[in-house]
């Protein structure tokens, strides 16, 4: 009897894993505030069979960010990022949050379902960055290794360079504001999120300290039309590609699940 009813098991268990996706992973609502402004996209959107490898070095590598379709197909690792299967896998770790300003000065440590149940929540409006903790980036590889091991990595590489993953989870509201780096890709696996970007000579005019709402709502609506940024609102399935020291700058619009692939 034992053995006949293991195939009942995993078949119940994948139909919870699938439905888990189609709502969202269960990481929001219907009645879960989001924010409906996905605004426009003026980046490149382009679909696998549009873009080699060779037409990604020469026409974006070096010079301007763009939105890749299709070009990896992560349905395992977004069933395996529900909030039902990361609770019960990583309930219990500990994940390092950081506040949501330009420079992150202050980071503490809580269990990961302590930052689920009781600090995952929208942005408030008036919030400044230094106070909004927000999971992403210092992840424990060790500990996550078995999820991260799951993930298709983006396929096209700079010449000289490897991937380091960063991985979060994100209220609705919540981003990180304008900064910049080295290059690399953001994808997201529950939830939208909406990148702002300028070049690395032309620096956003913002405060370090105020939260990518707040700019987007004062800020960004009074912008002249040679300051206006270049951006996108992606979605699951899809890859933003940012060039070195490329200013940015992210808003969730959703409760997110995402993670960056830096090139380093």
């Amino acid at each position: 009897m034992e053995l006949k009813a293991a195939p009942l098991v995993l078949f119940c268990f994948l139909c919870g894993l699938k439905a888990d996706s189609e709502d969202g992973g269960g990481w929001s609502l219907p009645s879960d505030f989001s924010l409906q402004d996905e605004g426009v996209c003026n980046i490149d959107v382009l679909d696998a069979s549009q873009l080699s490898y060779q037409q990604f070095i020469q026409r974006y590598a070096y010079s301007r960010p763009v939105v890749l379709r299709g070009f990896t197909d992560n349905t395992k690792f977004q069933l395996l990022c529900s909030k039902s299967t990361l609770l019960k896998e990583f309930g219990s770790r500990t994940v390092k949050l950081s506040t949501a300003n330009t420079y992150s000065y202050r980071k503490v440590d809580v269990p990961f379902q302590q930052y689920v149940e009781l600090l995952l929540r929208p942005q408030a409006a008036e919030a400044l960055g230094s106070d909004t903790l927000y999971f992403f980036g210092d992840n424990n590889f060790t500990e996550w290794q078995s999820l991260f091991d799951q993930y298709e990595s983006p396929p096209f590489v700079l010449p000289n360079t490897s991937g380091a993953f960063s991985f979060g989870i994100a209220g609705a509201g919540t981003g990180v504001p304008f900064h910049w780096h080295g290059p690399g890709y953001s994808e997201v696996i529950y939830g939208r999120k909406r990148w702002f970007l300028f070049p690395p000579d032309k620096e956003p005019h913002f405060h370090p300290n105020r939260t990518t709402l707040s700019w987007v709502t004062e800020t960004y609506p009074n912008l002249p039309e040679e300051e206006a940024p270049m951006e996108c609102t992606i979605r699951p399935g899809e890859l933003l590609y940012f060039p070195d020291r490329w200013w940015h700058a992210t808003l969730n619009l959703d409760t997110s699940v995402f993670i960056s692939t830096f090139l380093g």
